[in-house]
């Protein structure tokens, strides 16, 4: 987009920018209910985000039955007020609708209340102009035709053809600091985010899909994470486990000490989470399958996007699991519900009843699915399969490999960025984890049930979101 149209949609904001603190940060997370088609609904969209963005996109969900997908409260500004954003592991930058967008949501079904951030009701807000550093090294270079006065602007355009455009500003963030075991205190720092003027598409809709914005951990150096390591807050390091049984969960940033997790190599020179799967196993039987058929083309290895409900096969994986997972009960009768899932009556322990699946990845990683993750009850009696045939197809014309929430669920998952690997282990999500503080060494203990930031009013259950800083800097 040409920075100066953009100029002319967006205001010049100038306000003092905030002294930077730091600590071990906490946001409650959310997980909100949705129905089956609204679920394949907004994989579809983000299969279309996936594929408009250099090739790929993640963030976090739940139960299919239950919840689509996982959503944070920030507090933003000075005095700070809160914003119920997206977590998305996948995209790039943190952005919320501001003040002056006049089409974007002012209610949401989520039982929450919608705010648009306001630039000059902060006594910390900075504009971020064009020719900032962080102008030049998001665009890769200077823009044509900057001047000081004109925002660093941002847009981004979906597959479904929503779209998000705005500018970038500075401002506080706020969050509670980890200081000890199961204790917490409220901090807060400086970072830059993108402040929706325009939306367009879904994202401009009122709906049971309206939330604040989006909050992005991608690799690129615009993410909040890559921010906060930049200043040396923190290392590129998080990790996520999402519980689907009990409910709660935690999402952290910085080093778990415990459980220890074992992990696979990324796929190098990927703009999301790629790792290579060798191959599927099924009750001791490995698929006969042709060598490279999770080798995408462009989209190199097989896809970990926690922010997809579902796990999406291409067509001759799907045609050899499926029968294979329902071998040990050949008189179940499938039906088609709403109306892309296959679903049959079943009144007994479905861990009894159905097989065990085995992902097999580089480096001898295990990703054990059990059927209690890949069933799930619609209703009583009735189970559905959540394992799906791929629907999206890289440019190339080959099925994407895409595992999302269905698999990851019940998992401690580490996304390791220092050592580009990513990691997984079964743990109890609603328990606790430990983690290192990296300036004194101390290791805290951090439960998912004792730090609840969540106002009253919400629906669903929380999963405690840290972010737990490394080093000590007060610029």
């Amino acid at each position: 987009m040409d920075p100066r149209g953009l100029a002319m949609l967006v205001a010049i904001l100038v306000a003092e920018i905030g002294l930077v603190a730091n600590g071990n940060l906490v946001f409650p997370v959310e997980r909100r209910r949705r129905s089956l088609s609204a679920i394949r609904a907004h994989d579809a969209r983000r299969r279309g985000r996936i594929l408009s963005a250099v090739d790929l996109n993640l963030g976090g969900n739940g139960i299919p039955t239950e919840t689509g997908l996982y959503f944070t409260k920030l507090g933003l500004g000075s005095p700070p007020k809160d914003y119920y954003v997206q977590v998305d592991t996948g995209s790039d930058i943190l952005w919320v609708n501001c003040v002056e967008c006049s089409k974007c949501p002012r209610k949401s079904d989520l039982g929450i209340e919608l705010t648009l951030y306001d630039p000059k009701g902060s006594e910390t807000s900075d504009l971020i102009s064009c020719d900032q550093d962080f102008c030049s090294a998001t665009y890769d270079g200077p823009i044509p035709g900057c001047k000081s006065e004109i925002p660093c602007p941002y847009s981004i355009t979906y597959g479904d053809g929503s779209a998000t455009t705005g500018y970038y500003v500075k401002d506080y963030l706020t969050y509670n600091r980890v200081n000890g075991n199961l204790r917490t205190a409220t901090q807060n720092s400086s970072i830059i985010f993108g402040c929706g003027a325009v939306q367009s598409g879904t994202l401009a809709s009122s709906s049971e899909e309206a939330l604040d914005g989006i909050i992005g951990f991608g690799q690129a150096n615009s993410s909040v994470l890559s921010q906060l390591a930049a200043s040396g807050k923190v290392k590129k390091i998080f990790s996520h486990c999402l519980d689907n049984i009990r409910g709660g969960g935690i999402f952290a940033i910085g080093e778990v000490v415990e459980p220890k997790v074992s992990t696979t190599p990324l796929v190098p020179k990927m703009a999301h989470y790629n790792v290579v799967l060798k191959n599927i196993e099924v009750d001791t039987d490995i698929l006969q399958l042709p060598s490279d058929v999770f080798d995408s083309g462009n989209v190199k290895g097989t896809v970990i996007d926690s922010g997809t409900t579902l796990a999406y096969l291409p067509d001759i994986v799907y045609d050899q699991l499926i029968p294979k997972v329902l071998a040990g009960q050949p008189g179940l009768k499938l039906y088609t519900v709403e109306p892309q899932f296959s679903c049959f009556q079943y009144t007994g322990n479905v861990d009894h009843g159905f097989p065990v699946v085995k992902l097999h990845f580089e480096d001898s990683l295990t990703l054990t699915v059990y059927p209690h993750d890949y069933l799930f009850q619609f209703r009583d009696g009735i189970w559905c399969i959540g394992w799906q045939k791929s629907v999206a197809e890289t440019k190339n014309g080959k099925d994407m490999t895409l595992l999302g929430d269905l698999v990851l669920s019940n998992k401690l998952v580490l996304y390791d960025l220092e050592n580009m690997a990513i990691g997984w282990t079964d743990y109890n999500c609603s328990s606790s984890i430990k983690v290192k503080d990296e300036t004194t060494g101390v290791v805290h203990t951090v439960s998912a049930h004792n730090i609840s930031g969540a106002s009253t009013f919400f629906i669903g259950r929380i999963l405690t979101f840290f972010l737990l800083l490394t080093a000590m800097l007060i610029n």
